[in-house]
């Protein structure tokens, strides 16, 4: 019962990201359009739910049995974000949307795995603060303006998130090995920009 609740819990995640995407998608200009995606991390912490770039943050600070949920963690968002894709696609904005996420894909899948691992890596730097500012700064405005400049540079900075990829591949039906494998090439950037923050802060606090 407890891997069932999270794996529902990374479903919620990963449609609370797609309406984030479909945010963007709608929007006629980049900004405004990277400041509505924050909906969909505002979404996610504040219900509490799993979202795989988030918690992979802290798995050096939990035990074993949270590093196990990771996978299932990032299944439920990619089975999230299927879902709120067919929702999107079945309304008449369906074929716009499908044309604007197939650019996105485009610039992706052409570019080198390299790339990828470190636009992933450099997202999640920008996860990390929005997601550790939310949860530890200790004024309400402050919170929720990390979770707007977090989301919002690694939009406008071109960087990659996994979840919001998988949105995007799955709404422009652009689904394909090489898909599969640049989406867990960014995964893997993202768990690694994820814990990057985290260690250099424990360590600069040894320094002390």
């Amino acid at each position: 019962m407890k891997k069932l609740s999270l794996f529902v819990s990374a479903v919620l995640a990963g449609i609370s990201i797609g309406l984030g995407g479909l945010a963007f998608l709608s929007a006629e200009n980049r900004i405004p359009g990277a400041a509505l995606f924050t909906v969909g991390l505002f979404c996610v912490c504040t219900f509490g739910f799993h979202l795989f770039t988030g918690k992979v943050c802290y798995v050096f600070q939990n035990d074993r049995a949270y590093a196990l949920d990771l996978p299932l963690i990032w299944l439920g968002n990619l089975a999230g974000t299927g879902a709120a894709a067919l929702f999107a696609s079945l309304t008449r904005n369906g074929a716009a949307l499908q044309e604007k996420a197939m650019g996105l894909c485009q610039t992706k899948l052409n570019d080198s795995l390299l790339s990828l691992f470190f636009l992933g890596l450099l997202c999640n730097i920008f996860i990390y603060i929005a997601v550790e500012g939310y949860k530890n700064n200790p004024h309400e405005l402050g919170k929720y303006l990390s979770l707007f400049f977090g989301v919002m540079v690694f939009i406008l900075s071109g960087t990659e998130h996994c979840v919001a990829d998988m949105f995007y591949f799955w709404i422009a039906q652009a689904w394909s090995g090489r898909a599969a494998v640049c989406i867990l090439v960014i995964s893997l950037g993202n768990a690694a920009g994820g814990v990057l923050l985290p260690l250099l802060r424990e360590l600069a606090g040894r320094s002390r």
